[in-house]
């Protein structure tokens, strides 16, 4: 990726910048952007001060500070307050002292270079050398002016300064602000002598003295990260002031952590083959902060125990397909690298990994339990996991070598079905046995997708000749209906209540079909809602090659109204099924950096000699791709610098109805409803106000103010009105509460569940309404799905923290009590060191104490 990110986060405001030299400013209390501001340049690293005032942009040679902004109402929110020049080539680095009295810059040119955030008299700027490579940090001492350098060929320079910072004398003004200054001295009279002694001020020239009296700098030591003969590029630093402490990272995926000033190796260690490209320690010192961008690796390391707080790694290809766990709780994603991973929703890290794939994963779905997860792949396997145990359990293979292209599992569980594309066959395996059923034939394409109906035993597929076959297991896998397309199909996908088909075809139509009668009931033209950008090398407009963009993955909402539609361009495209109209469009990304994201090419890289795309432009950097000369053989000859298409590749609706996610280039996106900044009523009328609300729970009225509270739909005041009833009347407000409003106390306990402390209360809530409208429920089963399944979510997620939060409860409390009994008990007259009394005290400790040795352990 081309584009790098800096984000500096400020107690009121943060701001991002760019690679390009853009800056926002950004609200974290409304959410949008204030200002924007353009660097006019690349920028390389930004720093703020830390007092917060000012902050340090480095670009090219050159570093620029700037007053910090958000700290009061002003036209331009970015004011220069100095440039300093100093450096020969790129700077690589900037620190700030403690008191952001001075910072200093690293560039390439293997200098650093000392400035003064203020007139200092004694210190404008200071260049020092020594090292033979590149910059990579330089950090100053806590309380001073002695600064380390670290640069890329491993080696660590300390320095020593002979001025503390306090001795930094202010410079004296000149010309008119000298006049200006005499002015104000001569009203103040009474000013204190003793600032006069330290800070010079209101002098024209400095004296003689006073230019001698410079601060300098000198090495103390320089050490080597490197032993002799071994050559290991430092690509990242960051040192902990409070502790001492200097982490390094390297180009072989090793780290150091040292002692300075000492020098003194507290341990290394290898997290991975890749580069580390950032290191980062909190404030306490206790916990590494490791990133490997060639594998997507970001690594917490607690050194004093020598244990991983938090290990997560990405796909290292592209993400092929997801699927949602029935509670919406668990997201499940297949990638080209062969990979399954399982990620949490709530927290967004992935809890286990599976491999057993040795080609790129096609397909992935849960079962109705949820607690397994059947894939398809491209090397001839389907396999089924287990998330009891973590392990694959089931590896389902076809009588000839195949490649799969999609998997689908029946509601039951029992069935699995997967697409080749290769052989135009469909393979049937059973769950229990892992035998082969069946093998269905009759596609004259490759199989893009299969699909479950929820309700009936009935199987879609469809397939590059153009057709939807419809298979009914019932009837020995018998073809029921043949539906016929216009365009090759790309994708399938069953309505929740089984009672719609929905099909997604190469010329950028979705169809809709009545599976029972096997007649077309709508379509939706989305060529022009795709868009499809340009790629660099494309020899035709955006508008030409927009012809061979389609739709490749499609998703119904858990209601069924809407259809989410996404494939070859960077929109996903929300439709209403009934009225067929697009409802919303959602860019999912603005990375310039990807391929195909602007509509028309940049004509300054069109040149007399052809595209500027043609050429690495990253040759020259630290990982660009060496450019060969002619002749030369040495290096890798098929390393190319390629730019990612942007693309949509899978898109799954939560079961809860309340988000829906996506595979992308960017990597995977989860788009949640966001009703927090709404005002949307329900049957609202004049005589709905917070006044009469409260004035309702004052009079202890709580079902007509619940009911009120509903009406606003304000959700602070439906809290109010909620926690205000009496846990001995919640089942006489439940009881009275009428149908239409049961729909949304299960939504808003639901959501209540994800924030609320209050655990016991809403599950009263929850249990009262569930119990006292239970049979008008079952009804309106296939509406109230969502809901309900976002409630049975919320209380899961409680239930497992408060399981394993008592569990270890009581384990602690079974160890308390089997130490305690070891009090008072003789050792045994073997050696200390025996085996048998090594024995002997394991088995004490864990069994029961003296006088009750039968007796259960408490």
């Amino acid at each position: 990726m081309e584009t790098q990110l800096s984000v500096l986060w400020e107690i009121e405001s943060p701001y991002l910048t760019l690679k390009r030299g853009n800056a926002l400013l950004v609200s974290l209390v409304c959410r949008s952007v204030l200002h924007h501001f353009h660097f006019h340049g690349s920028v390389h690293s930004v720093s703020f001060s830390p007092d917060g005032r000012k902050f340090v942009v480095t670009k090219g040679n050159i570093a620029q500070m700037y007053h910090a902004p958000g700290r009061k109402r002003e036209f331009n929110a970015f004011v220069l307050d100095k440039t300093y020049f100093g450096p020969y080539d790129e700077t690589t680095c900037i620190d700030w002292t403690d008191d952001s009295r001075c910072f200093a810059v690293g560039s390439k040119d293997m200098s650093t270079w000392v400035f003064g955030a203020e007139r200092w008299d004694n210190l404008i700027y200071y260049a020092l050398g020594g090292h033979k490579d590149a910059i990579v940090a330089c950090f100053f001492e806590s309380g001073s002016l002695d600064l380390y350098t670290v640069s890329q060929d491993g080696a660590l320079c300390v320095w020593q300064c002979d001025t503390p910072p306090e001795g930094l004398r202010l410079k004296a003004p000149t010309g008119w602000r000298a006049d200006l200054l005499q002015r104000d001295e001569d009203r103040d009279e009474d000013e204190d002598e003793g600032e006069r002694e330290t800070t010079v001020r209101g002098k024209a020239t400095p004296t003689a003295g006073e230019q001698q009296g410079k601060v300098k700098y000198s090495r103390l030591a320089k050490y080597f990260f490197n032993k002799e003969g071994d050559f290991n590029s430092l690509t990242a630093a960051v040192y902990h002031r409070k502790t001492r402490l200097l982490v390094t990272g390297f180009a072989s995926g090793i780290f150091h952590l040292h002692e300075l000033p000492e020098f003194s190796l507290i341990h290394s260690l290898s997290v991975s083959d890749q580069r580390i490209e950032s290191v980062a320690i909190n404030n306490s010192g206790d916990w590494i902060a490791l990133g490997c961008s060639g594998l997507g690796q970001l690594l917490v390391w607690e050194w004093q125990s020598e244990s991983y707080v938090l290990k997560q790694q990405g796909h290292f290809n592209s993400m092929a397909s997801l699927a949602y766990s029935p509670d919406g709780q668990y997201i499940v994603t297949g990638g080209d690298d062969g990979k399954v991973k399982v990620w949490n929703t709530l927290s967004g890290f992935c809890f286990i990994t599976f491999t057993e794939h040795s080609s790129g994963v096609t397909g992935v779905t849960f079962t109705a339990t949820g607690y397994v997860i059947v894939t398809s792949s491209m090397d001839g396997t389907v396999r089924a996991f287990d998330l009891h145990r973590y392990r694959n359990f089931r590896t389902f293979t076809s009588p000839r070598p195949t490649q799969f292209s999609c998997v689908a599992v029946d509601s039951s569980g029992e069935i699995v079905s997967a697409g080749a594309q290769d052989s135009f066959e469909l393979f049937i395996w059973s769950m229990q046995t892992g035998r082969l059923l069946e093998v269905l034939s009759g596609h004259e394409g490759p199989i893009s997708g299969l699909c479950f109906n929820p309700v009936k035993s009935v199987l879609a597929s469809s397939s590059w000749d153009r057709t939807v076959r419809l298979w009914d297991m019932a009837d020995s896998w018998r073809t029921t209906e043949t539906l016929a397309l216009t365009a090759d199909a790309l994708a399938v996908t069953f309505r929740p209540d089984g009672a719609e088909l929905a099909v997604a075809t190469l010329n950028a139509q979705i169809t809709f079909w009545d599976p029972e009668n096997a007649v077309q009931t709508g379509s939706i033209e989305g060529r022009h809602d795709l868009k499809a950008g340009r790629k660099e090398l494309d020899k035709v407009t955006a508008k030409h090659s927009a012809k061979g963009k389609a739709f490749t993955t499609l998703c119904y909402s858990a209601d069924g109204q809407s259809i989410l539609a996404g494939g070859m361009s960077k929109f996903v495209c929300i439709y209403h099924v009934r009225e067929q109209i697009l409802r919303k469009k959602f860019e999912i990304s603005c990375n310039l950096s990807l391929d195909a994201m602007e509509e028309f090419l940049n004509r300054r890289k069109m040149t007399e000699f052809g595209n500027l795309a043609l050429i690495d432009q990253d040759a020259e950097e630290e990982n660009g791709i060496a450019i060969p000369l002619p002749g030369v053989k040495k290096g890798d000859m098929s390393s190319r610098h390629f730019k990612p298409e942007i693309r949509v590749t899978s898109l799954r609706f939560s079961p809860t109805g309340r988000c829906w996610a996506a595979t992308t280039t960017e990597g995977l996106l989860i788009y949640s409803l966001d009703a927090q900044l709404l005002f949307d009523p329900f049957e609202l009328d004049t005589s709905v106000t917070p006044g009469r609300i409260r004035a309702a729970l004052r009079q202890r009225d709580f079902t007509r103010a619940l009911l009120m509270a509903f009406r606003l739909n304000e959700r602070k005041l439906l809290q109010e009105a909620l926690e205000s009833v009496p846990p001995a009347e919640i089942e006489v407000v439940s009881s009275s509460l009428p149908d239409v409003y049961v729909d949304k106390m299960l939504e808003f306990l639901a959501s209540s569940f994800e924030v609320s402390h209050h655990l016991e209360f809403y599950l009263l809530w929850t249990q009262k309404v569930l119990t006292v409208h239970g049979q008008k429920l079952k009804a309106r089963a296939g509406k109230l799905l969502p809901a309900v399944q976002f409630l049975q979510k919320s209380v899961q997620r409680h239930l497992d923290a408060v399981s394993k939060l008592c569990d270890w409860n009581r384990y602690n409390m079974q160890y308390a009590m089997a130490a305690s009994r070891q009090r008072g008990v003789k050792r045994p007259s073997e050696p200390p060191g025996s085996e048998a009394a090594a024995e002997d005290d394991s088995l004490r400790l864990l069994g029961a104490g003296p006088g009750d040795a039968d007796g259960p352990l408490a």
